[in-house]
């Protein structure tokens, strides 16, 4: 029951059980391993589901236009895995109206842009909403933006939250970029390009994506997509501690960041990340940090002094206070 319902148990733990279940002692202190994990899972998702229980009558995300949720690159809106993790269904159980952004995962800010307007014209069409609030993550802050400054979305956007999202790109892609031959760039760009067709892509364009993750792109970007005044803006950052905060590839990525750009969530630097009238920085003081993924609770892991469903509850339930 432990192996096929326990989400906090992990790949690492299920093998260690597997192999080790046949030898004498080393058995027992292994499933008291598994045991003790499990058992703070149903102690922190039954205290979970009480306080849903007690607040669903409030609505508390129930905001005044619904939200859009927007992915960043080289993922996909998919119906059975979905890239926000257990937070959109969080924040449904507290009244939220969700949409999704449905973009391409790997093509320019610009091509993205125009995707993502097309989209939020046809929710609005649709629901008759008028307008949407957009959290968006990593690169999907920046086709956003583009979208809101530059295909006439604006009129339509309550307000863009960016999370993670590099507004003054990444160094560190620059850096790669330079060095990196030519030939190496199209044997690995043709591999993702093939492999993101299958998922959906209609036109995927590898190497549009990552140049326009450049702090030198960025620059160029910024001056073309400046804030629309009537649209409320406002970011959320986060850094690792430590390498070993991070699941792979973010373990290897961290200290390479960090040389070129400083404090980071393994792929992008905190400086980079901020843009709008707030700025909302997290981390956990002590052990691994947050890491980029743990923001979209990509792994389902329940952090210690980090709750990411909570933390999206307080942020659309901010949105709601500020009549959005």
């Amino acid at each position: 029951r432990l192996y096929f319902t326990s989400v906090q148990l992990g790949v690492k733990w299920r093998v260690i059980g597997a192999l080790c279940g046949m030898v004498p002692l080393v058995h027992l202190y292994v499933l008291y391993r598994i045991i003790r994990i499990t058992e703070n899972e149903v102690v922190y998702e039954n205290e979970k589901f009480l306080l849903n229980r007690v607040r669903a009558e409030n609505q508390e995300c129930r905001t005044h236009y619904p939200i859009l949720l927007v992915h960043g690159v080289f993922f996909r809106d998919f119906r059975f895995f979905n890239y926000w993790g257990r937070i959109p269904a969080e924040l449904k159980r507290n009244g939220a109206l969700l949409y999704y952004g449905n973009q391409q995962s790997a093509a320019s800010v610009a091509c993205c842009g125009e995707e993502l307007t097309l989209r939020i014209r046809q929710i609005v069409k649709e629901s008759g909403c008028e307008k949407v609030n957009i959290i968006a993550h990593s690169k999907g802050g920046l086709d956003s933006r583009h979208a809101i400054s530059v295909c006439g979305a604006a009129p339509y956007v309550a307000s863009l939250t960016t999370i993670n999202t590099p507004h003054r790109g990444c160094i560190f892609a620059d850096y790669l970029l330079e060095h990196i031959s030519d030939a190496i760039c199209e044997k690995v760009a043709s591999k993702y390009n093939a492999a993101l067709s299958l998922l959906g892509d209609s036109n995927p364009d590898f190497m549009e994506a990552v140049h326009d993750l450049t702090a030198s792109c960025c620059r160029k970007l910024n001056t073309l997509m400046p804030d629309d005044a009537q649209v409320y803006y406002q970011s959320v950052g986060t850094k690792m501690n430590r390498a070993q905060s991070g699941r792979f590839p973010l373990n290897m990525s961290y200290p390479m960041v960090k040389h070129f750009d400083g404090a980071n969530d393994g792929l992008v630097s905190v400086d980079s990340m901020k843009w709008g009238s707030n700025f909302i920085c997290l981390t956990v003081p002590e052990g691994r940090g947050i890491s980029h993924g743990d923001m979209i609770d990509l792994n389902r892991e329940n952090i210690k002094g980090f709750d990411v469903r909570e933390f999206y509850v307080d942020l659309v339930k901010d949105l709601k206070k500020r009549g959005l």
